[in-house]
């Protein structure tokens, strides 16, 4: 039976929307067709821009937060993801944390988990947009303007909900992965190998290799064709991000591997890897999110109590250049703003230290948080493994001795792991990364997970009768 709170979406679920499943089985082929459809629809909704907002001078106040929601200034995916993401999570917490009822394999309470998560991307659609509109984002518009974008955003919202549904019933993977991976590749081609003329304010091509061929092609010195001035793409963030990329991957296969062995198999052994980054890329999403949340809130009311930065008090939390819309130095929103780059770093140091402490420490707090409500914590480890009719040579096989041993290392690792990729993603920024620290950690993440489901699925189509097993 439903617990409380998800009957309260029962009569809701009647008449909300939803992607049917296939009746059939969905071959390989389809499966990439209907991804490489949604893919398009997503790459031609964040190139459309948003009617009514100036089409010039716009500033993005939330660059750092972009790739986690896939979203992109000015457009119809001025949102993104992050409503979806948001709302998702917010029942994840409260499932994990058993505030609501909530049993996924029982049918019924399953396809009422689904209706809510609909109802609260759409609600935390509305609630954006009128956070962006009153935090004035865009800057000041007309009434008729507020209400075209508003529903703009709401529509773009649907349409990338039913996107996601989509690719999940039809296609491979997620939407919501598939649009992030989709927006960092984006934002890494653009950076780094972009050759189109014209767009560059030194006259080069944007991409930073090519503009860095083109200079030395044209006599310039090693130096100025390397560092490139002006905040443009250089080869710092082009080397920057390739190291980003091999340290990350490198430490997805740092890992501690407990010998296990299989109750119902006599002799038959393996063993169990707990990973250093154990609780993969979730506490870079919570940190990266809840700075964004702060920075918008903070822009919120300083438009609408402190728009002349007059208040000595309020300028504590947040002052903005009217002109500019950058923050202030001093203010609480100033120092939760990543720097960007090493220029700016080096111009306010103390400013680029706050950050980092800020960021590393968030997700580390949110790293512990998560093995307790995310189903990862040491008991529930070792009830999982107990359930699966595995046992560790050496231990009773009980809850609570399985317990202790993983005491010793899941806290370690969740703490350590959770410091060392807040760390990764801060710094990257630092040395302007292509595509943000965050999303290169999410790309690898989510690149080795659709490497695998390609492959089952490839396996899956070839040998039938495998099916059932690659399923499980």
């Amino acid at each position: 039976m439903p617990g409380r709170f998800l009957s309260l979406f029962k009569p809701i679920s009647r008449f909300t929307f939803e992607v049917k499943k296939p009746e059939r089985r969905t071959s390989f082929t389809n499966k990439l067709l209907w991804t490489f459809m949604a893919l398009l629809i997503y790459y031609l909704m964040s190139e459309i821009p948003l009617y009514g907002i100036p089409v010039r001078g716009l500033r993005d106040p939330l660059v750092a937060a972009r790739v986690i929601f896939a979203s992109r200034h000015g457009t119809l995916m001025e949102l993104g993801i992050g409503p979806i993401v948001t709302g998702g999570l917010i029942l994840q917490l409260l499932v994990g944390s058993r505030l609501i009822e909530c049993d996924l394999s029982d049918p019924e309470d399953r396809a009422l988990y689904t209706a809510a998560t609909r109802f609260m991307s759409i609600f935390m659609t509305v609630f954006q947009c009128l956070v962006y509109i009153l935090g004035r984002v865009w800057g000041p518009l007309t009434l008729e303007a507020n209400i075209l974008v508003f529903f703009q955003l709401l529509s773009a919202g649907i349409i990338l909900i039913l996107l996601d549904e989509m690719v999940q019933k039809w296609g491979l993977g997620s939407g919501i992965s598939l649009f992030i991976l989709a927006g960092v590749a984006r934002e890494i081609w653009w950076f780094g190998f972009s050759p189109f003329p014209g767009i560059a304010q030194d006259g080069k091509l944007y991409g930073a290799l090519p503009a860095f061929i083109e200079g030395l092609v044209k006599g310039e010195d090693f130096s100025t064709a390397f560092l490139r001035t002006g905040n443009l793409p250089n080869m710092v963030g082009f080397i920057s991000t390739v190291v980003a990329f091999l340290v990350i991957i490198y430490l997805e296969g740092v890992r501690v591997e407990i010998p296990i062995s299989y109750a119902g198999y006599r002799g038959f052994r393996a063993r169990f890897p707990l990973k250093l980054l154990y609780v993969s890329v979730i506490p870079v999403i919570f940190a990266s999110a809840l700075l964004a949340n702060i920075y918008v809130m903070l822009r919120l009311l300083w438009s609408n109590f402190n728009p002349a930065n007059q208040d000595f008090w309020f300028n504590f939390l947040a002052q903005f250049d009217p002109e500019t819309m950058d923050p202030l130095k001093g203010s609480l929103a100033y120092y939760v703003s990543s720097p960007r780059s090493l220029q700016y770093a080096a111009e306010d140091p103390i400013r680029a230290v706050v950050y980092v402490a800020i960021f590393v420490l968030l997700c580390v707090m949110f790293s512990i948080m998560w093995i307790e409500v995310g189903g990862m914590g040491p008991r529930d480890v070792a009830e999982q493994l107990i359930d699966a009719g595995i046992q560790i040579p050496g231990r009773r096989r009980t809850v609570k001795s399985i317990e202790r041993l993983m005491k010793r290392y899941i806290p370690t690792v969740s703490i350590l792991g959770g410091a060392i990729i807040g760390l990764i993603a801060a710094v990257s920024d630092l040395f302007n990364v292509f595509g943000s620290g965050t999303g290169v950690l999410l790309s690898v993440d989510i690149a080795y997970q659709y490497y695998q489901l390609l492959v089952r699925e490839r396996v899956a189509e070839m040998y039938p009768v495998l099916r059932p097993l690659l399923e499980k």
